[in-house]
């Protein structure tokens, strides 16, 4: 009888040596608690918990990504959209990760969502598919000052798709199209600018050299004379023959 009480008792004695014993991965951190108050953080690796006394909880001090879903926001020109995005964070503190906030995961996905919503509301449609890189940062920025308190830090926030219904994605190709008509007439309109400025410079270099003049006539007809043709008709200005015409009255 005494001898199986012992075997028990052994039996009793390495279930509780086994249960004490825990193993943390090098990605991991135990927090503990004494009597239910904390009293540190351990690990890695082999880590001893005194059973009854003393509970442990584990926490991952890996990247997380959380997959913030779809949002319903409205810009500030009011124009309704669905904006989703994707968090990176993790844990720098476990023991604030534990012990201020009852479910960290869930916090931070809420914190996100109202975060999306609030930033993307305070500005225009035309920013939120132009300038991401500048709302990410904000959003981000925000994001990481509200969990600090948590022991989080929020490394990069993504905006993933903003979706739009069919009536505004129209609108906007119209919009697009108008622009694209105006930038092509401002365009045209400074080239023909241009080239008013500078027949209007040639005209006056020519005028102030007769001499240019006539050579640049006989350089028009030596072009005309080119041309596959069998009679050519053209006017001969006074200018032209003027010097011969006073060598004669002469």
């Amino acid at each position: 009888m005494a001898f199986s009480f012992w075997i028990v008792v052994v039996i009793f004695g390495v279930m509780l040596l086994f249960s004490a014993v825990k193993v943390l991965n090098e990605y991991e951190r135990g927090v503990m608690f004494t009597l239910g108050r904390f009293t540190g953080i351990k690990g890695p690796g082999l880590i001893l918990v005194i059973p009854v006394l003393q509970q442990m909880r584990k926490v991952d001090l890996r990247v997380i990504v959380l997959d913030v879903p779809k949002q319903d926001v409205i810009s500030r020109d009011n124009v309704s959209v669905k904006v989703n995005a994707v968090v990176y964070f993790r844990i720098v503190d476990p023991g604030k990760a534990i012990i201020q906030v009852a479910n960290v995961f869930e916090a931070t996905s809420q914190l996100a969502q109202t975060t999306l919503r609030s930033v993307l509301g305070q500005h225009e449609m035309d920013d939120l598919l132009a300038q991401r890189e500048k709302l990410n940062a904000s959003i981000q920025q925000i994001l990481d000052q509200s969990t600090e308190a948590w022991g989080i830090k929020v490394a990069k926030v993504e905006i993933k798709n903003v979706d739009l219904d069919e009536t505004m994605i129209r609108a906007m190709a119209k919009q697009a199209e108008a622009e694209r008509t105006r930038r092509a007439k401002i365009i045209h309109a400074e080239g023909e600018s241009q080239a008013a400025q500078m027949l209007v410079q040639a005209a006056e270099s020519l005028a102030r050299e007769p001499g240019a003049m006539q050579l640049r006539y006989l350089q028009t007809l030596a072009d005309i004379s080119s041309e596959k043709t069998s009679t050519i008709v053209f006017p001969l200005p006074l200018d032209l023959i003027k010097p011969f015409l006073e060598s004669r009255r002469g």
